[in-house]
């Protein structure tokens, strides 16, 4: 049982260490120290219901339904060029608004709506949990699925507090007004590159 745990947590790992959506938004708004620990929580938390959902039946669902991918595909594509382009605006911005913490001022909600857009309308966090957990965690027995899903979820939980609790150790340099704009840049640039991987595997 115990091996179990640990595939599923390394497993998981591997599947979530790679730079992608979440991983940048988590450490930007750990760099500005806003909501940092909430969105953190809100990554984890969807992580662990999408491993859930695809270990336990929803690996089967995604591969019957190309229609879906298509659409969490495009979708995914074009948040993220949006995405990207306000990113790359706020870093040639002359002006930058600023809180007397000075950080970019977010209302909680667009953290929140923008936190669950970079998770829930990117493919890969599907084929992540869905094809590569849910496949082979779906294949196991009814009484080590639990420890595998246990496994892949506390990874999760540790990798997205870890990032943000470093992003925001680090807040003193990251939170300059020359970081946030070499930040923003290298934000639009993941997120460009993205889509454009999301759009090519689209066509």
């Amino acid at each position: 049982m115990f091996s179990t745990f640990i595939q599923g947590f390394f497993l998981s790992a591997a599947m979530i260490l790679p730079l992608g959506p979440q991983n940048v938004f988590v450490m930007q708004q750990g760099s500005r120290k806003q909501y940092h620990l909430m969105s953190a929580a809100l990554c984890a938390l969807s992580d662990a219901l999408l491993i859930v959902m695809g270990i336990f039946g929803g690996s089967a669902l995604l591969s019957k339904s190309t229609f879906l991918l298509q659409a969490v595909t495009w979708g995914g594509a074009a948040f993220l060029l949006w995405y990207g382009w306000n990113a790359f605006r706020a870093a040639l911005s002359a002006e930058v608004e600023l809180s007397r913490s000075g950080s970019v001022i977010q209302s909680r909600w667009r953290v929140i709506v923008t936190l669950f857009a970079v998770t829930w309308l990117n493919p890969h966090v599907y084929l992540d949990t869905f094809v590569v957990l849910g496949s082979i965690g779906g294949q196991l027995s009814v009484e080590l699925r639990p420890w595998f899903t246990t496994g892949a979820v506390l990874a999760s939980v540790s990798w997205f507090f870890a990032l943000s609790f470093l992003a925001a150790w680090f807040s003193p340099v990251l939170n300059r007004p020359r970081s946030q704009r070499i930040i923003n840049i290298f934000v639009a640039c993941v997120m460009w590159y993205i889509a454009w991987g999301l759009i090519k595997q689209g066509l």
